[in-house]
């Protein structure tokens, strides 16, 4: 691991992704966030964080619409299959 990696809170990851606590403890149980444990409390990896909540539809529609996503321009893409394109040129 970096010593560089980003460490959030259970509440301060629920905040930042606009889910409850609960539902950031339930991913923790099922192991599919990364954390390690300092004094007794969990510090989350945010590039975990951000994984789970891309490849988890539930969240990831929570998180564009009450937590980080909704300023983050480049998730709101409607059809997945294409990757952002720059907007074409007006035709003559």
């Amino acid at each position: 691991m970096d010593t560089q990696d980003l460490r959030l809170s259970v509440s301060q990851a629920a905040k930042l992704f606009g889910v409850s606590d609960r539902t950031i403890r339930r991913a923790l149980a099922l192991k599919q966030i990364r954390y390690i444990v300092v004094r007794n409390r969990y510090q989350l990896n945010f590039e975990s964080l951000l994984n789970w909540s891309q490849y988890n539809p539930h969240v990831a529609k929570k998180r564009d619409a009450k937590g980080l996503g909704q300023w983050v321009e480049k998730w709101k893409i409607k059809n997945p299959k294409f990757a952002p394109r720059p907007p074409e040129p007006p035709k003559v």
